[in-house]
C-alpha cells in the first residue's frame, strides 16, 4: 500500500515537473524576440571602381549614379557611368571639407560632412553649390525615403531631417531584437520604407525598420573580401531596382552588383 502511494506520488511529481517545464518553454518561446533574417550576398556582376576613391556615399538618382568621396581637401561629388564606373564629372567640396554621404531630393543633392558641422546642398543638374547649413554632431550617411531624410552619425542613432532646410525633427535608437544597440551606422540607403546601413568597421549590412529602430535583417558581405583581405572597409550601397544593389568600399577597385538572398534566421 505504501509502495503504491509512493508510485502515485512520484508519477504526480513527474507530471507536474513536465507541465512546469513545458509552461516555462512556452513562456520563453513567447518572450523570445524574432531574430533578424540572415541574408547572403549573391554576386550578379562587377565593374571597375576608382581605387583612389575614398567612398562615402553611393546612390542612384534615376539612371544617374552618384558617388561622394572623403578625406579633408580631397573630397568630391561625382557622377559615374553606371555601366563602366568611369567618372563622368566631379566637383570638389568647398573649404577643404571632409565629405561624407549624400542623397538626392528633388532637384538637389544633400551631402553631410564628417566633423565640419555643415550640410551642403548641390544642384543636381549643374553640380553648383546652392547653400551650406549648420548641423549638429558628425555626419556619416544620409538617405531620402520620399518624405524625410534619414541621417547617421556613427552612433546607434538614426536622425530624421526635413528635406527643405535640413532641420532635425526626431530620431530613433537602432537595436537588434532583444534591445542590444548597434553602433557604427555609416552609409545609408532608403528602400521601400526600410533603411539599409553599412556597420562600420565590419562587413555587415543591416536592414532597419526606421519606425522602431529594430534590425530586421543582417547581410554578411565578407565574401566580397575573399582574395583581398587587405581591402579597406565596406562603404557604399546603391539600390539599382529589381531587388539588386551596387556595393563597394573605400578605395576598392571593384563595384559589385549583388542581390541579398535569405539563408534563414540568425
Amino acid at each position: 500500500m505504501v509502495m503504491t502511494a509512493l508510485r502515485v506520488l512520484a508519477t504526480a511529481c513527474a507530471t507536474t515537473a513536465l507541465l512546469v517545464a513545458g509552461c516555462a518553454d512556452a513562456h520563453d518561446a513567447a518572450a523570445a524576440p524574432d531574430a533578424p533574417q540572415q541574408l547572403r550576398i549573391t554576386v550578379l556582376g562587377e565593374m571597375p571602381h576608382d581605387p583612389a576613391a575614398f567612398t562615402q556615399g553611393l546612390e542612384f538618382d534615376g539612371d544617374t549614379l552618384l558617388e561622394t568621396t572623403g578625406l579633408a581637401g580631397q573630397s568630391q561629388l561625382r557622377e559615374l557611368d553606371p555601366d563602366t564606373g568611369a567618372v563622368r564629372r566631379s566637383v570638389p567640396l568647398p573649404g577643404g571639407y571632409f565629405g561624407e554621404g549624400m542623397t538626392s531630393v528633388g532637384t538637389g543633392i544633400w551631402q553631410v560632412t564628417y566633423r565640419d558641422g555643415v550640410a551642403i546642398e548641390w544642384d543636381t543638374t549643374t553640380f553648383e553649390l546652392r547653400r551650406e547649413v549648420p548641423i549638429d554632431g558628425e555626419g556619416w550617411g544620409v538617405c531620402f525615403d520620399g518624405d524625410r531624410i534619414v541621417r547617421s552619425d556613427g552612433t546607434d542613432r538614426l536622425r530624421f531631417v526635413e528635406p527643405t532646410g535640413f532641420s532635425e525633427t526626431g530620431g530613433v535608437t537602432v537595436t537588434r531584437p532583444g534591445g542590444v544597440s548597434i553602433a557604427g551606422l555609416n552609409e545609408l540607403e532608403c528602400v521601400d520604407g526600410d533603411v539599409w546601413a553599412n556597420v562600420w568597421p565590419t562587413d555587415e549590412i543591416v536592414r532597419i525598420d526606421p519606425g522602431t529602430g529594430t534590425v530586421t535583417a543582417s547581410v554578411d558581405a565578407s565574401v566580397l573580401r575573399r582574395g583581398e583581405p587587405e581591402r579597406n572597409v565596406l562603404n557604399g550601397i546603391a539600390y539599382a531596382g529589381d531587388g539588386q544593389f551596387l556595393v563597394t568600399g573605400k578605395n576598392w577597385s571593384t563595384t559589385y552588383r549583388v542581390r541579398f538572398d535569405p539563408v534563414g534566421p540568425m
